[in-house]
């Protein structure tokens, strides 16, 4: 065993010793299949909170997306993200000539399945706001990859903006029904469906 082998099986027991990190597959089976889970964003612990809640035969094969400014600025926080989460990353900022989605493209393009998130940025609203137009093109560059809507319940507890201490909170991951794009359906139609994928698997209060 690797010490990346052992540090992410360390980092999984924690999250799920913090968090609970408990998956819940309503709509389809934890199955090894290539995927794009795509999920609202509250914390910078949401991909980890996925990432823990996956079957760990899935975890090798499923890339999260991270920020390349925010996660390659320390040599642990480098060395984590690339070594142990074999994470994607992208850059917040570009010149005019790059394509933001061509990393994400490569890696489907090699067969790794991602966890996205297409706010693109982290809400406290509650509900998610619109989606960005990146899950749109990933669905027609690969129509073969099932597209799995997740609901992160309770992660935002955990982890307050400005607080560095983790609170331990029961968090829980819900996915859903694979969702495919449909023949000539529109951008916009397609990213509101998405959108009312992941808000309907939003636990109810009772």
């Amino acid at each position: 065993m690797t010490r990346a082998d052992a540090m992410g099986m360390l980092l999984a027991f924690i999250a799920r010793l913090i968090t609970g990190a408990q998956g819940h597959w309503k709509g389809c089976p934890p199955k090894a299949e290539q995927r794009i889970y795509f999920a609202n964003h509250q914390s910078h612990l949401d991909w980890v909170l996925i990432w823990a809640a996956l079957p760990s035969e899935l975890r090798a094969s499923t890339r999260p997306i991270a920020a390349r400014d925010y996660w390659t600025a320390g040599r642990f926080k480098h060395w984590l993200t690339r070594e142990v989460f074999h994470a994607v990353y992208v850059s917040r900022t570009r010149t005019d000539d790059q394509d933001p989605l061509e990393p994400l493209a490569e890696a489907l393009g090699h067969g790794d399945s991602l966890v996205i998130f297409p706010e693109g940025t982290r809400s406290n609203k509650g509900l998610p706001q619109a989606f960005k137009s990146g899950l749109y093109h990933l669905a027609e560059q690969f129509p073969q990859v099932q597209l799995i809507p997740a609901w992160i319940d309770n992660v935002q507890r955990v982890m307050p903006k400005g607080e560095v201490v983790p609170v331990p909170i029961l968090c829980t991951v819900t996915f859903g029904a694979p969702l495919t794009l449909a023949e000539g359906e529109d951008k916009r139609a397609f990213l509101e469906r998405a959108r009312d994928a992941v808000v309907a698997l939003k636990p109810t209060v009772n």
